[in-house]
């Protein structure tokens, strides 16, 4: 099971600029909080990271949030970008799951699932959406929430399709 820092660490270098830039065009608070979060743990104030070129700043910041020690800052970030951009993604594996939530957010997760169900919600995802975004969901999901359910714990470390880090 991997943590924020180590999702941000190992997904390609597209899918997190494109995690950065969305946060940066539709959550500007957001992106201010986490650039805080990278210049304090870099030493610098964050105007030096302001006057970057976004992309050499994104790379920057990418590098800073994959250390455990931006643990919080990471979560709040892929949870932000999960919750906003990634809606309908949310909303399928829950539907498919047969939980109720609110446009993909739920209060309360059941403590297990059923294997088949389970099996089946993450082939809708694969089916419906980029591998690479799913397997950041899922194993987010499952370090996110209390639930900790053990079979998506196997499936997430035994099903190719959902492990990271195979960018070139």
């Amino acid at each position: 099971m991997l943590t924020s820092h180590e999702l941000i660490g190992f997904m390609s270098p597209a899918l997190s600029n494109d995690i950065l830039s969305f946060i940066f065009e539709s959550d500007k608070q957001g992106y201010r909080a986490t650039m805080a979060a990278v210049a304090e743990a870099k030493r610098v104030r964050p105007v030096f990271l302001e006057r970057q070129p976004r992309a050499e700043r994104h790379a920057s910041m990418v590098a800073a949030l994959s250390k455990p020690n931006l643990e919080t800052a990471a979560a709040a970030l892929i949870r932000a970008w999960l919750v906003q951009k990634q809606t309908p993604m949310l909303i399928a594996f829950l539907d498919a799951l047969g939980i109720k939530h609110d446009k993909g957010v739920v209060e309360d997760l059941p403590g297990a699932v059923d294997d088949a169900k389970l099996k089946a919600a993450v082939e809708t995802l694969l089916a419906k959406f980029p591998h690479e975004t799913v397997a950041v969901y899922l194993n987010a999901f499952n370090d996110m929430n209390a639930a900790g359910w053990p079979n998506l714990k196997t499936l997430l470390e035994n099903d190719a399709r959902l492990q990271l880090g195979n960018h070139a």
